[in-house]
């Protein structure tokens, strides 16, 4: 692969300035019992979405997404509240099921101690994800550091929330790396003209493009920053 197609914050020439998570799936395990509930939600419409499949189909979508197909589908118009009722119903659903994922704590604690500033970009409102982070210990990392592409109004798979994120932070958007675990939220760093790292176990499909790196476990991912940060020392010591 040619370097010069890469995003700068993965080039050896380049530079690493900001980390951007996403939610859920990353370092919150959420999307099952959220998935479920939303195809609950759906069922009562008329759509038949079992709770195995739910996860499959309803991972990193955004509620209003789903709103509009399901009317699309089902050729009836939803509540203009539906939504909000909805969010409504998960932030208190993660008052009881919230649990991080493995590794999550380890891995930001490393992240950062590599002197890299952390931020979160989700589907999530930020009421949800302060529920979220409260119960799992991860407000510690994160605290006033997070952004919602549903309170923007924006949801991903459009870049805004990690556009947002970076402009933040004070950094350039090929600067950042996202961590992401779904096709969506890989579209929207892409998107955004940032380098991105797909958490899934290897063995399943995902998309490819120049600056798209795959893990299978949380702990790969600081030393892979690390790993930057190493390369791009040494190029400076060169120049």
């Amino acid at each position: 692969m040619n370097p010069a197609i890469l995003p700068k914050a993965v080039r050896p020439d380049g530079r690493l300035r900001l980390v951007i998570f996403d939610c859920d799936g990353v370092l919150i395990d959420s999307e099952g019992p959220s998935c479920r509930l939303v195809a609950q939600e759906l069922r009562q419409i008329g759509l038949e979405y079992d709770d195995e499949e739910a996860v499959q189909h309803l991972a990193g979508r955004a509620l209003t997404r789903i709103k509009v197909e399901a009317e699309a589908q089902t050729g009836r118009k939803l509540p203009d509240d539906w939504a909000t009722v909805v969010q409504y119903k998960l932030v208190d659903l993660m008052r009881e099921e919230a649990r991080v994922i493995d590794g999550a704590h380890d891995m930001l604690t490393a992240v950062i101690g590599l002197d890299l500033p952390v931020r979160v970009g989700s589907n999530s409102s930020i009421a949800e994800m302060d529920v979220k982070f409260a119960r799992t210990g991860l407000d510690q990392f994160v605290a006033d550091r997070v952004h919602s592409a549903r309170d923007m109004g924006k949801p991903k798979p459009d870049p805004a929330v990690y556009l947002h994120a970076a402009e933040t932070e004070g950094v350039p958007a090929d600067e950042c790396i996202v961590l992401e675990d779904t096709d969506t939220g890989a579209s929207a760093a892409q998107a955004a003209g940032m380098a991105c790292v797909l958490l899934r176990p290897l063995d399943l499909p995902a998309p490819e493009w120049p600056g798209l790196f795959r893990i299978g476990h949380l702990s790969e991912f600081a030393p892979f920053l690390e790993r930057i940060q190493a390369a791009q020392a040494g190029h400076g010591a060169r120049s």
